[in-house]
């Protein structure tokens, strides 16, 4: 197999103690490849990157969300308050609860929360975990159709049978290998190429279309995407029109209005390494152009994670030298 480069370093009182490989891809506005590291064209599995095309597929389905509770469906929530009340409102809107829900019991995302969560004596549960939206969606659309909700979660049910075509469309690729996600799901694998291209298809489509509707959900409500504190969250606060989502094991995908579209995969699944990649790729793209202070700062920001030793910064972790020879 061919070995991907190093793309993001993590450097402590000046010497570098590690490294992630990992493969990216950038397409321009017309849809040619501007940017490429590694291999991008490798299966990958995305894992809740394919959240969005999911949610066009319940849309196309027959399901009838938008706003915020769209943006919930297309999102990884950081389980905090406000996220559970809106996987609740789906639920109630189907006729069903929290007990038709399939994805496992977790603690929320968010550190603040959890804690909140901790000390007012409650513990991991299904609406918490951060795919509830989702499946509370998927539930509420086979409802709207009349599919059975017991097996939503079967690779062969009309409902991810559905998906799979749709991410099958958007990517340009078939799925090459199929599996289980950590919420229960079928996980749909495509390349890293595949996953950006899907995500440029979805900002190209026209207002009121099931993508451009995904679409307008989590860019207008994108703490409903993620969370308040969540990286993604201030990705797209900073950069007009930005459109991203991450994904377990190292993934993040984002496209700009107009086609620009670029993905990323940390080999070794390191979420650290993620942002500052991305942020790199999306600069090499030309997306930090004509974003205002204090915009800029926070994608500075963004760029770098702090090593810290004692009570001090002695590092970083940052893109490497000229990763996208740029």
């Amino acid at each position: 197999m061919e070995i991907n480069p190093v793309l993001v370093e993590v450097e402590r009182s000046g010497f570098v103690e590690s490294r992630h490989r990992g493969a990216a891809v950038g397409f321009a506005a017309d849809g040619t490849v501007a940017v490429r590291a590694g291999n991008p064209d490798v299966p990958i599995f995305p894992r809740s990157a394919n959240k969005p095309m999911q949610a066009v597929a319940m849309l196309r389905a027959g399901l009838d969300l938008d706003g915020e509770l769209l943006a919930l469906a297309a999102g990884s929530h950081s389980g905090e308050d406000f996220h559970v009340e809106g996987t609740e409102k789906i639920l109630a809107g189907a006729g069903l609860g929290a007990d038709d829900l399939r994805c496992p019991a977790a603690w929320p995302l968010d550190p603040e929360t959890q804690q909140d969560v901790a000390r007012s004596g409650g513990g991991a549960s299904r609406l918490r975990m951060n795919c509830s939206g989702k499946h509370a969606a998927m539930l509420a659309t086979c409802v709207a159709v009349g599919w059975p909700t017991a097996s939503y979660l079967d690779a062969g049910h009309p409902l991810q049978v559905a998906v799979r075509e749709t991410v099958e469309e958007l990517a340009g690729e078939p799925v090459t290998a199929v599996g289980v996600d950590g919420c229960g799901a079928p996980l749909f694998a495509v390349s890293t190429s595949g996953v950006a291209r899907a995500f440029r298809a979805l900002v190209l489509a026209g207002p009121g279309t099931p993508e451009g509707r995904v679409v307008e959900a989590m860019r207008t409500h994108p703490q409903w995407t993620s969370g308040t504190r969540r990286e993604e969250r201030r990705l797209m606060d900073a950069v007009p029109g930005l459109l991203v989502k991450c994904g377990a094991e190292g993934v993040d995908v984002f496209a700009l209005p107009g086609g620009r579209a670029g993905a990323v995969k940390i080999d070794d699944g390191a979420m650290r390494a993620r942002t500052p990649v991305t942020v790199a790729l999306l600069r090499a793209l030309g997306g930090h152009e004509g974003v205002p202070q204090p915009e800029a700062a926070a994608l500075d920001e963004l760029s770098v994670v702090e090593v810290r030793g004692g009570d001090g910064v002695v590092g970083a972790i940052r893109p490497a030298p000229d990763v996208f020879g740029r």
